[in-house]
């Protein structure tokens, strides 16, 4: 293995050594306390732009899946179509790995895509220091490479980057029609929104939606700053106009906010996990959530006609919103989870009933 090095934009150095690909990256350092979901997280396309931090000491042993694709071009068992993630970063890989689904290595895949991994590293005392300071840019340099240069994280529109780019149409002929906005949007949403019988029409960040004859909304989870997403909030006003269910899932959570006119904030070190325990608003029912975001809805700018809907038990921030009259709801965590607890997928059920009504 090549010498490596992540250096941060505070000039801490964390030394290992390279066992992806061998080149120099820069992003935004984040990290990610699950246990497990690895291949999920890399594909998810939130994690674009981002060097993807993994506190639990050992990665690699269960391996990768081989990427495959169902009928309807969904991925078998991934979140998207390839790697997301700028970076990996390890306390201890294993090259040797069992599992019943796996079909090569870590290492192989990475390099296979062109993704930088680093091990080697003292990850936990990487997300102690990123706790205190707050997530801050980095990058990952690899002997012999050439280095990357850093850039700002929130200044880049990675919605457009991450975004399909033409209209595509899923389970045609189902018993209800809903528009999907793609800001980067996991394959298991799709899955568990055609799973219900729903045709879903997947749209650009970008599209003007509101020309679709539709029965419902449905705003996706997504990467980066959603203040650089101003053309969907003003499409979500319109739309707004005609009624209909409104469903957001993370991103999807914060542009219904921006929408209704509340604020959004950056988070110091974001929510990434599968154990954010979250509280259903008036009532004593918790659940745990799978999460993924750096940014958050500021509950108290939420205007007349609006309400918290879950709440977050460990900082108390924002996990959801909803309209006290019509059908517009969101939630800042990913009920179809993937990897994670499903506890919360009956909010798909709810999303159902309303376009039902």
């Amino acid at each position: 293995m090549k010498k490596a090095m992540l250096r941060l934009s505070d000039g801490t150095t964390f030394e290992g050594y390279s066992f992806g690909a061998d080149v120099s990256v820069s992003g935004e350092v984040v990290f990610n306390t699950a246990m497990v979901g690895y291949p999920e997280s890399l594909t998810d396309p939130s994690y674009a732009g981002q060097l993807m931090t993994l506190t639990f000491p050992l990665v690699g042993n269960y391996g990768v899946p081989e990427l495959t694709f169902r009928s309807d071009g969904l991925a078998t068992y991934m979140e998207s179509e390839r790697i997301y993630a700028r970076a990996i970063i390890c306390c201890e890989y294993s090259g040797k790995f069992s599992h019943w689904n796996a079909h090569e290595s870590l290492a192989q895949w990475l390099k296979r895509e062109g993704i930088p991994g680093i091990t080697g590293v003292d990850t936990r005392a990487l997300a102690m220091l990123l706790r205190e300071h707050g997530v801050m840019m980095g990058s990952i340099e690899i002997e012999g490479c050439e280095h990357a240069e850093q850039s700002r994280y929130e200044d880049v529109n990675f919605v457009a980057q991450v975004s399909c780019k033409e209209v595509m149409r899923y389970n045609v002929g189902g018993a209800k029609k809903v528009v999907l906005v793609d800001c980067g949007v996991k394959h298991n949403i799709i899955r568990c929104l055609i799973d219900r019988g729903l045709e879903v029409v997947r749209v650009p960040w970008d599209y003007e939606f509101g020309q679709i004859d539709a029965d419902g909304l449905f705003l996706s989870n997504g990467p980066g700053n959603p203040d650089n997403c101003m053309p969907l909030v003003h499409h979500i006003r319109n739309y707004m106009q005609t009624g209909k269910p409104i469903f957001g899932i993370c991103m999807g959570n914060q542009l219904l906010g921006k929408a209704a006119g509340a604020a959004i904030y950056k988070l110091p070190y974001g929510h990434r996990s599968h154990n954010q325990p979250v509280r259903l608003v008036g009532e004593n029912r918790c659940f745990i959530t799978s999460q993924n975001h750096g940014y958050a809805l500021d509950a108290d700018t939420l205007p007349e006609g609006w309400m918290p809907l879950f709440e977050n038990m460990n900082d108390g921030s924002n996990e959801g919103i909803r309209h006290v009259s019509k059908p517009w709801f969101s939630v800042q965590f990913h009920p179809e989870a993937c990897s994670g607890p499903v506890d919360t997928e009956f909010l798909f059920d709810d999303f159902v009933k309303l376009l039902n009504q």
